[in-house]
């Protein structure tokens, strides 16, 4: 009798005393993301400027109180072309997440904008980073990078290289982490 209330008492603080994430949010990523790694804290993301299809400048602070999914990606990358249609059908699938892509190539708004409706992205909005800001911030050093940024504006997980964005574990992971943001 007394190891069932102990288990039961341990059980109700993982599931409700815990405050380091949402209740019910998995701990770890699916492995379907299996490269998407937590860090072991939480970072503040440092300030950089983006441009988005209004030709206006943004800042990673302007989504604070979201989820963030930074994806820096380029034209000429192929695995980073190959998994824009899964990061817009993660869009889709996980409402309460906001996917960023930002591409680090030479190009415009209007040209990344085009290029994402190539390549069965459209939904995604459009963003670049022509003078390679976020590539410095965030360290890069080989292309996909996405970064997961929490609704406190900080560094919780990095992905190098592709990932499967859109298998359902994923989504269902995405969606479980973003239901208290």
């Amino acid at each position: 009798m007394l190891v069932a209330v102990i288990a039961a008492a341990a059980l109700a603080y993982f599931l409700y005393g815990n405050t380091s994430g949402p209740v019910h949010a998995p701990a770890t990523p699916p492995q379907s993301l299996a490269r998407l790694v937590p860090g072991k804290t939480p970072v503040a993301v440092a300030p950089a400027a983006f441009t988005g299809a209004d030709g206006k400048r943004h800042a990673l602070s302007d989504f604070k109180g979201r989820y963030v999914l930074l994806n820096l990606w380029a034209v000429w990358c192929v695995p980073c072309v190959k998994e824009l249609p899964a990061l817009a059908k993660l869009q889709a699938g996980a409402p309460g997440l906001t996917v960023v892509p930002v591409d680090v190539a030479r190009g415009t708004p209007a040209d990344a904008a085009a290029f994402l409706k190539e390549h069965g992205a459209a939904s995604l909005p459009a963003y670049i980073d022509t003078d390679l800001a976020l590539m410095r911030t965030f360290g890069a050093y080989g292309l996909p990078l996405t970064i997961l940024i929490d609704d406190k504006g900080r560094e919780v997980a990095r992905a190098v290289g592709p990932a499967e964005w859109d298998a359902p574990d994923a989504i269902d992971y995405f969606k479980a982490l973003t239901a208290k943001s």
